[in-house]
């Protein structure tokens, strides 16, 4: 399991969220934190997240997540609701780069990512969610590549042919689920008139035996008197020929 799916699993799921993005971070400059409030000393990991309630009025936040060296637990260390965004700068508007700034009403951290494609997929995601779920102002967003907040327009294409899509199949399904149901029928149909047909043919079967059977003792008490007429005949002989 990846870094990212068990921080979903861990950290959002409990809680009834999804994690809609997470990118893994470093400071671009040192920030002096106590003792305390690190909760140890020693390197770790810093992931900066986006998540979502899955109940309705959704709600999105932007969690930072730490998980220290020698520990596979994750930790969940900030916390900010989206209308506490202020502004995202993107560094360089002009060239791919993993720097980003995120501004909150009570904090500014400067990040740099593990990759610039990491960086655009969440500042892509993060732009999209907040221009869907931000209440009240929106976040500024600077010094950012026109390619990453077009992105909404890019996702209303892909969401709308994904209905298309969907509808298509919707039609699909009822189209087949119908030809189902006439087949379904048509074979009930077929399966009544076999099982009909079967019992007539049995019921013709039991009528031909019980004629057959009926012969058959016609036959037998025609023999039985025959004997024994044949056997009163020779008695008689008998008899005559003792006299």
């Amino acid at each position: 399991m990846s870094a990212k799916s068990a921080i979903n699993k861990v950290v959002f799921t409990p809680h009834d969220e999804k994690m809609l993005a997470a990118v893994q971070v470093k400071r671009r400059t040192k920030k002096k934190v106590p003792f305390l409030a690190t909760g140890g000393q020693g390197d770790y990991m810093t992931f900066i997240c986006v998540s979502v309630t899955n109940k309705k009025p959704c709600h999105v936040s932007i969690t930072k997540v730490k998980q220290f060296q020698g520990s596979s637990a994750f930790v969940k260390r900030s916390q900010w609701t989206i209308d506490q965004l202020r502004q995202v700068n993107g560094i360089d508007p002009n060239k791919d780069c993993a720097e980003f700034d995120l501004m909150f009403e009570n904090a500014f951290d400067q990040w740099v990512a593990g990759s610039a494609g990491e960086k655009c997929t969440f500042i892509q995601i993060l732009h999209h969610t907040c221009q869907r779920y931000s209440a009240t102002r929106k976040p500024e967003f600077v010094n950012c590549q026109s390619k990453l907040l077009g992105e909404d327009q890019a996702v209303d294409s892909v969401i709308f042919r994904c209905k298309v899509h969907l509808n298509r199949m919707r039609k699909e399904f009822v189209a087949g689920h119908g030809h189902l149901l006439r087949r379904g029928n048509s074979i009930l149909h077929s399966a009544a008139d076999s099982v009909t047909s079967a019992v007539q043919k049995a019921s013709q079967a039991l009528n031909e035996r019980g004629e057959r059977l009926g012969r058959a003792e016609e036959r037998t008490a025609d023999m039985m008197n025959s004997a024994e007429q044949f056997s009163v005949t020779a008695q008689k002989l008998a008899m005559k020929h003792k006299c």
